[in-house]
């Protein structure tokens, strides 16, 4: 891909006083020694051991381009590990208004952590007392750091090698750097580790999108581009250009080389990886689970947790977990981690039941069937028997409903653990495309809704910022979206159980013409137990809104009256994964 392919806007520098700016946000080059017992702020946990602070280090990078980093590191002559957090969020945030801000939103203490930590990152204070090192960059255009700031490519992977090479070689490091963080702080990872930097020992991606098309611009073939605009718009502060992805989306709104270059090549991900995920997170989940199938590394974990990323980062058993993991791959301990599942999956049931960390050796595991549910138009059941005869259901779009469900009642305790599919025959009557929306739902035994919260806050703002949208914070099912035009499949990427899309192509619906679509819908772990019921909805508009408050919502330019068909030769169909009990 030719830089020229880019598009640029103006950054904006980090002012002292706003919402971004933290306690160590200003340009101080230097090292310092925080003494144990120091207290950021108030809020915050107070340091437990002594603590080196190399702040504002110059790193060049290959083209010359000079960034910034802080460097935490224990105080003596041992030689230590590092873990970096790569991002465009500031170095010096961890104590801003906005990082407070998302701490109260979702009901975590600040206190939890020292104030030192990257948003999204680890904290020093933890590793630090531990023995690692943790370093912090303002990356490329970001704050003081030279150059135009990118999003999400392999230029932040050259970068990242850098910094990284860099780390290895200090007097101060044992030669052995590591990647952990959550949501951007993950996706880099992938294109870091895509690069293979010898001193690069291991990465921990702990919930992130893996394709910049596919997870964050253009899911299911649709600009739905809110977090887009919330990423480009207030992150990335600095004194250079950054690039514009919306602008980007718009010009080239099909996959091309450019959007190429914002894949990472998972066969070349070789390193040992710790990867995280949850089945809520509509940012995150699919790319993370995308990244786990197709990375080469023969050591790789996965962990899929029942909450949100921020809690489940945060808590002290899993970063001990981690711990674990990096002493094995960073220090040679010799601690009994490589007996660790290479699986550990989570089984929601939304009624307080849930069961964690299961382990296996593979996900979905062995025990699990890909089990077709007919829709049925006439009656609107799922049935495991396909219906001879043939009939539709349609709804107009932009009415009330607007939408068409299908409800099936299971008699056993019944476990869906795996990807799930929907593979319809449709037709829109009065249009030429059509973008449809599917959620698989759980319903109780009365026909009610079952949802569940991912964050610890279940107060009165957290129903009404979730009550249509905030996705990530309140699970409401398995959710899928495909717009019709860009149904062609990727032979060489689909499965029976994933379809994936080349989203190359449009092929627009003539009058009168039924065709077949296949789309994924978000990775499942949900427990039904008897007399309770799935109820599949199919819908010309979003089901769950914005993944979180605050964000833009797509509308979709549908129109015209959407038509699903059923039984006989358009036996359109729910693909469930269904665990032995």
């Amino acid at each position: 891909m030719s830089d020229n392919q880019k598009i640029f806007m103006p950054s904006r520098p980090l002012v002292p006083g706003s919402e971004r700016y933290g306690l160590l946000s200003n340009f101080e080059p230097g090292t310092r020694t925080l003494k144990a017992g120091t207290q950021l702020a108030p809020a915050f946990r107070a340091l437990p051991v002594d603590i080196l602070f190399d702040k504002d280090v110059a790193v060049t990078l290959r083209d010359g381009t000079v960034t910034y980093v802080d460097v935490f590191r224990p105080v003596g002559a041992e030689k230590v590990p590092v873990i970096v957090a790569f991002s465009p969020y500031g170095k010096g945030q961890g104590t801003s208004a906005s990082a407070m801000g998302v701490f109260a939103l979702v009901g975590l203490e600040n206190s939890i952590l020292s104030g030192l930590a990257k948003f999204e990152g680890p904290d020093p204070a933890y590793w630090c007392a531990r023995g690692y090192a943790i370093c912090n960059p303002d990356v490329r255009g970001v704050a003081e750091s030279q150059g135009d700031s990118v999003l999400w490519d392999r230029q932040e992977g050259r970068d990242a090698y850098d910094l990284i090479e860099w780390l290895g070689v200090q007097e101060w490091s044992n030669g052995r750097v590591a990647m952990s963080g959550t949501s951007y702080l993950a996706a880099s990872q992938w294109f870091t580790a895509a690069e293979q930097p010898p001193h690069l020992a291991a990465i921990n991606p702990w919930e992130g999108m893996s394709d910049t098309y596919r997870d964050l611009v253009m899911r299911g073939g649709m600009p739905d581009t809110g977090f887009a605009k919330q990423l480009r718009d207030f992150s990335f502060w600095g004194n250079g250009q950054k690039e514009d992805i919306i602008a980007e989306g718009e010009r080239y709104p099909l996959i091309n080389d450019f959007w190429e270059n914002k894949i990472p090549r998972y066969d070349q991900i070789k390193v040992p990886a710790y990867l995280v995920s949850s089945y809520s997170n509509t940012l995150h989940t699919q790319g993370t689970f995308r990244a786990w199938r197709r990375l080469s590394s023969p050591d790789k974990w996965l962990r899929i947790h029942n909450t949100q990323e921020w809690p489940d980062y945060y808590d002290e058993a899993n970063r001990e977990d981690l711990r674990c993991f990096f002493d094995h791959f960073l220090k040679d301990i010799d601690n009994g981690w490589e007996h660790t599942p290479r699986v550990r999956y989570s089984l929601l049931d939304l009624e307080g039941g849930d069961r964690v960390a299961i382990g296996a050796n593979q996900f979905p595991p062995k025990d699990v069937t890909s089990t077709k549910f007919y829709l049925n138009a006439d009656t609107r059941a799922l049935s495991t028997e396909a219906p001879a005869k043939e009939a539709a259901v349609r709804y107009v779009v932009g009415s009330n409903p607007g939408s068409v469900s299908f409800i099936h009642r299971f008699d056993a305790e019944t476990i869906l653990l795996g990807y799930p599919k929907a593979h319809l025959w449709v037709e829109v009557d009065g249009a030429d495309d059509m973008d449809l929306f599917v959620l698989v739902q759980k319903l109780d035994v009365y026909g009610t809704p079952l949802t569940q919260f991912t964050v610890p806050n279940h107060n009165a703002r957290l129903h009404d910022v979730t009550d249509y949208g905030g996705s990530i914070l309140r699970y409401r099912g398995s959710d899928g979206r495909l717009r019709v035009s860009l149904r062609r499949l990727d032979d060489d990427l689909s499965t029976d159980d994933i379809p994936a899309h080349t989203f190359n192509r449009v092929d627009k619906l003539a009058t009168g013409e039924i065709v077949d679509v296949q789309i994924d819908l978000l990775p499942i772990g949900l427990i039904f137990y008897a007399g309770e019921q799935l109820r599949f909805i199919i819908s010309g508009r979003s089901l769950l809104g914005t993944m979180m408050p605050g964000i833009m919502e797509y509308t979709s330019p549908n129109t015209g009256t959407h038509i699903v068909h059923t039984g006989g030769e358009h036996a359109s169909y729910l693909q469930l994964p269904i665990k032995n009990i």
